[in-house]
């Protein structure tokens, strides 16, 4: 690749279950939020533009807080809106639609801005740790299109990315003995029960999952040709998929990337990651993120303002 790789930033949700703004929402002493956190982070490991993607509801809200802190970070910073009508030529958005079309549809909304580049992909609202930056930008930076696409995700150990305020959503991975992802089932009802973790798919029959399982906490690396399957499986999801649940059904990343390991066009390495998640789910996480990202700070891994 001749392009450095770009970080994209997927800050679109409007955080239901927490009930706000997450994305806006400060943790640092200076009012810094996770994304800051995760901007200093992928500096730090060589990422020099990042594009972030919100709704243009949020806009200026988003502008007047992290956007005015970010007039100080030595990345470039480029935006990209979803918008629930940006859908192929021909398909219509239903009436009773109002949520975004998912994390795929998201990514797809930033492709003019990204360009010809290798990406990484996040969320604003989870803090990853440094090991994840430094890991996937070097990923990246050898990363091709060849016979395969060439992808990349960071893992997590379970254990370190569940909440005790209620349950979270996880992409829970299997992976070859070279490393190399071979399936990633999405489990969105996962909830810490007395010393036990388990998942429900239907709120009646429980399976445990060990704390060593690996999980996708949306941490992507992809090279350009992704846009073009993004774009292709986008269609195709409108006219098949869409119609038999209007209301719900989105576009996930994890599942475009499972559609084209199955069909031997890609491989993703996983990327390991000791470091423990910090997200805010709930209201309730708030206090515990303010609380280890102080720590942090007083052990020197981050200055007392990031973009002074």
């Amino acid at each position: 690749m001749t392009s450095k790789p770009v970080l994209v930033v997927m800050a679109a949700g409007m955080g239901s279950r927490y009930g706000g703004l997450k994305q806006i929402d400060p943790v640092g002493s200076h009012g810094e939020a996770i994304l800051d956190y995760s901007l200093f982070d992928a500096h730090e490991a060589g990422f020099e533009t990042a594009v972030i993607i919100i709704k243009e509801a949020i806009r200026q809200d988003f502008m007047d807080t992290v956007g005015k802190r970010l007039e100080h970070c030595p990345m470039k910073i480029r935006y990209a809106y979803q918008e629930i009508d940006k859908v192929p030529e021909g398909c219509a958005v239903p009436e009773c639609r109002k949520k975004p079309w998912g994390t795929g549809h998201a990514v797809l909304c930033a492709a003019e801005v990204i360009g010809d580049a290798p990406f990484a992909v996040i969320n604003s609202d989870d803090y990853y740790g440094k090991s994840a930056f430094k890991s996937i930008y070097q990923a990246l930076c050898h990363a091709k299109d060849g016979e395969k696409y060439d992808y990349c995700m960071v893992g997590y150990e379970l254990g370190k990315t569940v909440t005790d305020n209620g349950s979270v959503a996880r992409g829970v991975c299997t992976t070859d003995a070279q490393g190399y992802l071979t399936d990633i089932h999405e489990r969105t009802r996962i909830e810490v029960q007395g010393d036990a973790i388990r998942f429900t798919e239907d709120g009646e029959n429980w399976t445990e999952l060990a704390p060593n399982t690996i999980v996708s906490m949306n941490t992507w690396g992809f090279t350009p040709g992704f846009l073009k399957e993004l774009k292709t499986k986008f269609a195709t999801f409108m006219v098949e998929k869409m119609p038999k649940n209007p209301e719900k059904a989105e576009f996930f990343l994890p599942f475009v990337v499972a559609e084209l390991l199955a069909e031997g066009k890609a491989q993703a390495k996983v990327l390991r990651s000791a470091d423990k998640w910090y997200g805010i789910t709930y209201a309730a996480d708030k206090p515990t993120v303010v609380a280890a990202l102080k720590a942090m700070a007083d052990d020197g891994l981050y200055p007392d303002g990031l973009w002074k």
